[in-house]
């Protein structure tokens, strides 16, 4: 931190709650807003551009999500510490941020003060997670499903055929089968459609 300021970058894909958190953010003494970002690969490289203290991020976004954004941060060793601030209050989203290095997890209908003292906490190299989840983070079943998996998932989820997400991952639609019959074995789903809303309720998409 310079100064005893908390740098902080926003990244929200939405313009008016991107706006509005910046702004409230900004007329704290202690917190200085660095960046904001309107999408997972723009907030990723303003965080290896500013190194921020804190970066603040929504999970669902174009481009990287905000768990992907974290594990980046946390594979390259970057000082900037995560907080997601999302709608998902699913255990299985708190599980794989979790792992991937957040150190804080806040849902959007916290209060604003909340907020704050998570930004005070996880920059001091405390953790937050919100009262609502905190309980529940113990007890979360494990994702079964691999990286390629989820992102085959994600795809057959937007209705596109294994031909499709096989020109989209540079795959052979035999190999996208392949994984869809995994993950649909992994998470005990009927076909393909069962198996991405068991995934989807489970926080594992």
């Amino acid at each position: 931190m310079t100064h005893g300021r908390i740098r902080v970058l926003v990244a929200e894909d939405q313009q008016m709650v991107l706006g509005a958190i910046a702004a409230l953010l900004a007329l704290e003494e202690d917190i200085e807003v660095v960046a904001q970002a309107a999408d997972g690969d723009e907030a990723l490289a303003k965080v290896r551009q500013l190194s921020p203290d804190i970066l603040l991020t929504d999970i669902e976004m174009p481009g990287l999500s905000g768990i992907e954004i974290a594990a980046a941060i946390d594979t390259e060793r970057l000082a900037t510490r995560t907080i997601v601030v999302t709608t998902f209050g699913r255990i299985g989203y708190l599980s794989r941020a979790r792992q991937a290095g957040v150190r804080g997890y806040l849902l959007k209908d916290a209060q604003f003060e909340e907020l704050l003292a998570a930004i005070r906490v996880v920059a001091a190299g405390g953790r937050a997670i919100s009262p609502a989840l905190a309980d529940d983070g113990a007890i979360a079943e494990p994702d079964p499903l691999n990286a390629r998996e989820r992102e085959v998932l994600k795809l057959a989820e937007q209705g596109l055929t294994n031909k499709d997400i096989g020109s989209r991952l540079g795959l052979a639609a035999g190999t996208i089968r392949n994984y869809l019959s995994e993950a649909g074995l992994k998470l005990g789903a009927v076909n393909r459609i069962d198996a991405c809303r068991i995934a989807r309720s489970n926080g594992w998409l």
